[in-house]
């Protein structure tokens, strides 16, 4: 099986003399700009967090199962079995995306388990934890934990046989797909992590998770295609469960369902045109 190609202004207002009325998006913005409280923060699930340690530093990605649960799962197995230490990031385009995750490390490899399908879309319930940014009249834009996510309305969900409607996550800037070959259910072991946004993407590849901190490890890594040697590399990848306490990171990551986050949406608005989910800024902390 061949993966190595991924196919890729305000108004002034005399309500008092000298003063200025504040617009709504002008109020969103800056509560957009206040520090997040306690309450903004959440903590991601241990076995959902990739933590790779790389030649040029330290990605730290969450994985999103509950849209991709067999890429979700496979990662997160072969990360367990030390599959992923030493590999290489064989293929790195400017203002697209690092590829990795081949034992070959030339895009012909895979694991010895077998092939996943694509998760190009997922079915969206009432039970699906999506917070919605932007309601674009049929479609709704929002988030999964850390991941933008599109789906049909919730409204056409009584019309379908199982109550629910069709979603897709989006390839924004940091978030991490699965490499394929040809043939929809040909994912194995090989990964992708982008280096800017790419919505040609969306509905062909599968998005399992998106980076929460060292996205700008991501950017420095050497580009080519192939890269030429020597390549950067993963040396070790791990699940945040799986590291010792005493050695453990601690992360945390703005909630999409809080007033901060609702806060940053407002302000991306404010700066008008069609809202994208890219656009939105999702603040990490790590210790």
């Amino acid at each position: 099986m061949n993966l190595k190609t991924v196919l890729i202004a305000a108004g002034l207002a005399a309500c008092a003399p000298a003063a200025v009325a504040q617009t709504a998006s002008q109020t969103a913005a800056q509560t957009a700009a206040a520090a997040p409280s306690a309450a903004d923060w959440r903590v991601p699930n241990p076995d959902d967090v990739l933590v790779i340690d790389t030649n040029k530093g330290r990605i730290i990605a969450e994985l999103v199962p509950e849209v991709a649960p067999e890429a979700a799962g496979r990662i997160r197995t072969l990360a367990k079995r030390g599959f992923y230490d030493g590999r290489t990031f064989f293929r790195v385009i400017e203002g697209f995306m690092a590829q990795t995750g081949d034992p070959q490390d030339n895009g012909t490899g895979a694991s010895e388990l077998p092939d996943i399908p694509g998760e190009f879309v997922f079915r969206r319930g009432a039970d699906l934890p999506v917070v919605v940014a932007d309601n674009q009249q049929v479609a709704e834009v929002g988030f999964v934990k850390s991941l933008p996510v599109t789906s049909q309305s919730m409204m056409l969900a009584p019309l379908t046989a199982d109550g629910k409607v069709q979603g897709w996550g989006l390839f924004c800037k940091g978030v991490v797909g699965m490499a394929r070959g040809q043939e929809p259910d040909s994912a194995n072991s090989q990964f992708f992590l982008m280096r800017d946004d790419y919505p040609r993407l969306d509905k062909r590849y599968t998005a399992f998770g998106r980076v929460l901190s060292g996205q700008e490890v991501v950017n420095a890594i050497k580009v080519g295609e192939p890269v030429p040697e020597p390549q950067d590399r993963m040396e070790r990848v791990r699940v945040l469960s799986d590291i010792p306490p005493a050695e453990r990171p601690q992360i945390r990551v703005i909630d999409p369902a809080g007033p901060w986050f609702k806060a940053e949406v407002a302000r991306v608005k404010a700066q008008g045109g069609l809202f994208k989910a890219c656009d939105v800024n999702i603040p990490a902390e790590v210790k």
